[in-house]
């Protein structure tokens, strides 16, 4: 009756006890009371009233202020008059005075404080309430003094139907005040755990945390006046999301790691000793930071000890192990190494494969990792691989987010940019030594590839000559170092003696080599020969992570140049206790191992960057060319950079060497078969990138005759490639990249710029996994067995641990139930098991990349079908009703168009995501 009597304003602030038989005088009491209350400025709609009617029609009105959701409950916090029991009574026949309900007079009714009543629901509010369904994991309600819960029986495991009530706890706070009930709602609210489903926890925070609601002056136009109030905190749930990754990965494995071995045992490896609270030492970095960069490059020019960069970090592992190393397994020893061995040049931690591997395989930020690096190692120069114009990705990009890039690097922990061209095209590499000069604080060591063998002629076109030329254009434009970039180890000690004296008498700048240790007499050029004729700074790895298609061994140079008159003393002894980690540690990475077991003549043969090696091999058994097979690629690897021209190869120019040598072999193609015109190929993408000039210009230029092969009537273009390009506004696109990607910042932008697609697939993983870069790295790539249990920080001083306890077999929909323990409480965790075949029929999907596809918002009960096949439709017009909590959820048309299917019947229950129309 009042709902329709009373004004709009009282529809959802005034509760009536249920009585038909009022007569309309009683009516109008009510009718003027509610207006009378209504009307004043202390309640203005923050208050409300409900009545007790006898069967005299006595009346006693009990005032509630304020309300979020008022029922009888909060009557009774407030008053202690249960009415709902009274009103029971009344309908017995009992009269508001008797005892079992003992009102005698109005000023019986007493209110005492504030309560505030709040429902959780399983609802999105930012989804417009949108219900949601599925299985609890995890349940914890909070109580405490001025607390009331009324709930049935909401636990760990429970299923939410979608055809029910979504509520699945009424929360009820007293306090004296206002303000303090309303604290204490908060602080129950707050410590609620619900995981598993979507809650309005967030969006009930918001509400009684407002001003507007502190000060008791909502009105019902109070949320729709609010927007802000649908802006909820991150709920991070770390805890459930980390157990979602290790049970799919123990359920599933990973994608990788095709046969690992059940078998393996590991051994946790042992971080060196150090200090924990002592300072670091002096290391480079503070030299850097007192002579400033003029004065570092010339204290380094004059040093007559020899130096040493550690590459274990990044081009280490990135040789030996595929970049697969993680940043826990990194940072597990960085502060340990920069305390015990300060002594070291520069550590080379970021940039190359590191940067992209981070998001795509290891699902981790690679800022962070910088950021953690350099928190951790801040005494010693940081250095990076940078590839010029296509910076830390395989293709060119707009010159100033080459320049942004460099900043921010420099910015988060870089010292030294190493920076080099794939072709050494000295025009893609001064945008980026002008920024390392003019932008930031940091060094520009600029890098010559070096290929061939300059000591035999006949072997390269490459000769002395183009290498002391190539230096002095690269001092001219603003290096601060020379780089020798010896990728694939080709550099022989007669070819060092010839090379290395004749850049030092034609520039000024320090040199530093780096070579990989492929051939196995690297060690011998990289300090032998390279020491005897004035390299000043050497790359080596620690040993056990060193050799092979890695660099030479830091332990063992170190020991070779002991009473050298150029030696650089250092704890030899601490070294090895490095080396004995990374043994241990390096057992863990297995499935990634390159396979090369001992040092080979082959790379002067195919001259396979030792970068490159570890990668190739996979790459061509993921096409089926193992064995005898990967022996051809290897020696077509050969026949493409002559068919190219003789190239430098580098990255990303080597990659297009590998894919085309891998779809020579796999294509049983030869040189004659590809320069054919008749031969009508189809090249791989990044072979036509190459020859169209995406990558630059190679020295001699690309044969004619191949271009014209690949390219077929296709121009190439001789300028910059991101001459093509249009520069980033990096306002307008970091606005609209922050719509699309919550929570992420300008760093985040910059990977996504990079690696879209990859960037994408980062951030979808990490909603829904979390951070998992703490997970141990035995449970990151093997999972979990029964009865195994492993710690795991979740933040600065917070732990989590968690047991497996045991993994069922698929249902008949293939999902695997696996029960765990987190921190002692039992949680379980359904993932979709991805070798099962399921019998059961399951709805098509809709596929959310064609526009034409509509499908179910929610699981629910497709209720009725508004159109039919061949029917225009116009935008905005409804298309189905899904029937689901009590709620009936009708999907209209984001566009005009022509219905061209209807593949589910009205009636039928529907998944989320099923297909329902089909437009033309």
């Amino acid at each position: 009756w009042y709902r329709q009597t009373l004004p709009g304003i009282f529809a959802n602030a005034v509760e009536v006890a249920p009585s038909p038989k009022l007569k309309q005088e009683t009516k109008d009491a009510l009718y003027e009371y509610a207006l009378k209350l209504g009307n004043s400025v202390k309640y203005s709609c923050a208050g409300t009233v409900e009545f007790l009617v006898d069967k005299d029609e006595n009346i006693f009105f009990i005032e509630v202020n304020p309300r979020v959701q008022v029922e009888h409950t909060i009557t009774e916090e407030v008053t202690g008059i249960d009415i709902v029991r009274s009103q029971i009574l009344i309908a017995k026949g009992h009269q508001l005075s008797d005892p079992e309900i003992f009102i005698k007079s109005q000023e019986d009714v007493e209110c005492n404080g504030f309560a505030i009543q709040c429902r959780i629901t399983t609802e999105n509010p930012e989804d417009n309430f949108k219900p949601d369904y599925g299985t609890i994991i995890a349940y914890r309600n909070a109580g405490g003094f001025g607390i009331r819960l009324d709930e049935g029986s909401t636990y760990a495991g429970m299923k939410i139907s979608p055809f029910f009530d979504s509520m699945l706890v009424k929360v009820s706070a007293w306090g004296r005040t206002l303000k303090g009930s309303s604290e204490r709602l908060y602080r129950s609210l707050t410590e609620f755990r619900i995981r598993g489903v979507k809650t309005n926890i967030g969006f009930l925070e918001n509400v009684i945390t407002h001003e507007v609601f502190k000060r008791g002056e909502c009105t019902v136009n109070f949320i729709g006046d609010h927007p802000e109030l649908f802006k909820t905190k991150r709920v991070m749930d770390r805890g459930t999301k980390t157990l979602k990754y290790l049970a799919n990965v123990s359920v599933n494995g990973l994608p990788e790691i095709k046969n690992p071995d059940p078998k393996k045992e590991f051994i946790i490896p042992t971080i060196p000793a150090f200090d924990k609270y002592a300072s670091f030492p002096k290391g480079t970095k503070d030299i850097l930071n007192e002579l400033g960069r003029e004065g570092f490059v010339k204290w380094l020019r004059d040093e007559k000890k020899i130096h040493y960069t550690d590459t274990t970090f990044r081009d280490g592992h990135q040789s030996l192990l595929a970049t697969r190393v993680r940043s826990r397994d990194i940072l597990a020893v960085t502060e340990s190494y920069a305390k015990n061995n300060p002594e070291i040049f520069s550590a080379e931690v970021w940039g190359g494969a590191t940067f992209d591997v981070a998001l795509r395989f290891l699902h981790e930020c690679p800022w962070k990792r910088l950021q953690n690096i350099r928190k951790t190692m801040p005494n010693v120069l940081l250095q990076m691989l940078f590839r010029g114009s296509n910076g830390v990705g395989y293709k060119a990009y707009p010159d100033n987010l080459i320049i942004k890039f460099i900043e921010k690097a420099s910015e988060n922990g870089i010292d030294i940019f190493r920076i080099f061209d794939s072709l050494n095209w000295m025009d893609a590499m001064k945008t980026s030594i002008k920024a390392v000069r003019e932008n930031t604080n940091s060094l520009a060591e600029v890098a010559l590839c070096y290929t061939g063998d300059i000591s035999n002629p006949a072997l390269s076109k490459y000769d002395l000559k183009y290498y002391v030329d190539l230096a002095k254009q690269i001092e001219d434009a603003g290096a601060h170092i020379l780089c020798i970039k010896d990728m694939a180890g080709l550099m022989k000690p007669r070819a060092a003696e010839m090379l290395i004296p004749a850049l030092r008498e034609a520039i000024q700048l320090p040199i530093h080599l780096h070579t990989h240790d492929t051939s196995s007499i690297q060690p011998q050029v990289g300090a032998g020969s390279s020491a005897q004729c004035g390299v000043d700074v050497v790359d080596c790895a620690i040993s056990s992570m060193s050799g092979l298609t890695s660099q030479p061994s830091l332990n063992s140079v170190v020991a070779m140049m002991q009473g050298h008159e150029r030696e650089n003393k250092m704890n030899l002894e601490s070294l090895n206790d490095f080396s004995n980690y990374w043994e241990e540690r390096r057992e863990f990475y297995y499935p990634f191992e390159s396979g090369l077991k001992a040092g080979t003549a082959q790379v002067y043969e195919n001259e396979i960057p030792g970068g490159q090696y570890s990668n190739l091999k996979p790459q061509a058994a993921s096409v089926g060319l193992v064995g005898q097979d990967f022996e051809r690629v290897k020696k077509n690897y050969a026949v493409v950079n002559q068919l190219f021209g003789d190239i430098v190869k580098v990255t990303p120019s080597s990659k297009v060497v590998g894919d085309m040598a891998i779809f020579m072999t796999s294509s049983n193609l030869t040189t004659e078969d590809i320069l054919d015109p008749k031969n009508n190929i189809s090249f791989p993408d990044s072979v036509k990138e190459l020859m169209r000039g995406d990558l630059g210009q190679p020295y001699g230029g690309f044969p004619p005759a191949l271009q014209k092969a690949v390219l077929k009537d296709e121009k190439p273009y001789t300028s910059l490639p991101n001459e093509h390009l249009n520069p980033v506004d990096f306002d307008k696109e970091f606005s609209q990249f922050q719509k699309e990607f919550e929570y992420c910042d300008f760093l985040d932008f910059l990977s996504y710029k990079l690696y879209p697609a990859v960037f994408k697939e980062y951030y979808n993983h990490h909603m829904e996994f979390g951070y998992v870069e703490d997970i141990p790295t035995k449970a990151f790539f093997y999972g979990m067995k029964k009865g195994e249990e492993i710690l795991i920080p979740i933040a600065e001083g917070k732990t989590i641990m968690v047991k497996m306890l045991y993994c069922l077999e698929p249902d008949e929909n293939g999902m695997t139930t696996a029960g765990f323990e987190l921190n002692g409480q039992t949680r379980r965790i359904q993932v979709k098991n991805h070798s099962f075949k399921a019998t059961k029929i399951a709805n098509r999907k809709v596929n959310k990349q064609i526009p034409a596809e509509i499908g179910s918002p929610l699981q629910g009960k497709l209720s009725n079908i508004s159109v039919k096949i061949g029917q225009e439709v116009d935008e905005n017009e409804p298309l189905f009703i899904v029937e689901a909590m009590k709620m009936e959820t009708s999907i209209a048309s984001s566009k005009a168009g022509k219905v061209k299917a209807i593949h589910l019947p009205e009636g039928v229950m529907v998944e989320q995501d099923d297909l329902v129309i089909e437009f033309e």
